[in-house]
């Protein structure tokens, strides 16, 4: 049997068998063609290795797409579907308030009272009239009394020796023999009672009673002191 006639080992020897350009062209031609062979399995497996990549990247998108879809849809089951219960409401303790403690009240030293002074019973003051401002003391206050009991001004000095006699218009004089007091010398002295209780201390209580005793029994102070004259009492 014969053996099969490779036809690359023929075609390099035609190629050897040229003259020098024409086998130079001849050698560059293949070269050619294979560096466009290259670059076209080249493209084919870059657009392969592209066309495979596009795919794989927008099925990632979906699939993140789609995970977050059901992630909000679980989240919002979840909200859903938790209820909140409705929380026991405690009962109020209700508030104790502190025991307040009394205070203790300072103890205050008991206050000395002071011993009351007796009343004095005083005579309205009035103004004094011309005719009496010559007097003082208890003589000023029969002076002022004389026209209540219908006497005249002029009627003091009759009185005035009246009782210099009698007492010496000292409102607490006493006689120790008879008992007569005060001022007329009453006798006994609770008659003058009749124009206050205070006749043993107010010279004014006194004094009327004496000029009411005068007038209804001598008139006037000059009647009594003329009666004095005679007699030595009145």
């Amino acid at each position: 049997m014969s053996t099969p006639r490779d036809p690359l080992l023929g075609r390099h020897r035609e190629i050897r068998q040229r003259s020098g350009p024409a086998r130079l062209l001849a050698v560059h031609s293949r070269k050619i063609a294979i560096g466009v062979l290259c670059a076209a399995v080249l493209g084919a497996v870059g657009y392969g290795l592209a066309g495979n990549n596009a795919p794989a990247s927008v099925a990632a998108d979906l699939a993140a797409a789609r995970a977050a879809e059901a992630d909000a849809a679980s989240r919002d089951y979840s909200r859903l579907d938790a209820t909140p219960t409705p929380s026991a409401s405690a009962t109020p303790t209700p508030s104790v308030s502190p025991t307040r403690l009394a205070t203790p009240k300072a103890h205050l030293p008991s206050t000395v009272k002071a011993t009351p002074k007796p009343a004095v019973t005083r005579t309205a003051t009035t103004p004094t009239p011309s005719s009496c401002k010559g007097f003082s003391g208890n003589q000023l206050t029969a002076c002022k009394l004389l026209p209540s009991f219908g006497f005249a001004y002029s009627q003091m000095s009759p009185l005035v020796k009246l009782w210099d006699h009698e007492s010496g218009w000292n409102h607490k004089a006493e006689n120790s023999g008879s008992g007569a007091y005060g001022i007329p010398q009453a006798l006994p002295g609770s008659k003058m009672a009749k124009f206050g209780d205070d006749w043993k201390t107010n010279p004014a209580t006194q004094i009327k009673w004496g000029l009411d005793y005068i007038k209804n029994r001598y008139k006037t102070p000059a009647g009594a002191w003329s009666h004095f004259q005679d007699v030595s009492w009145y």
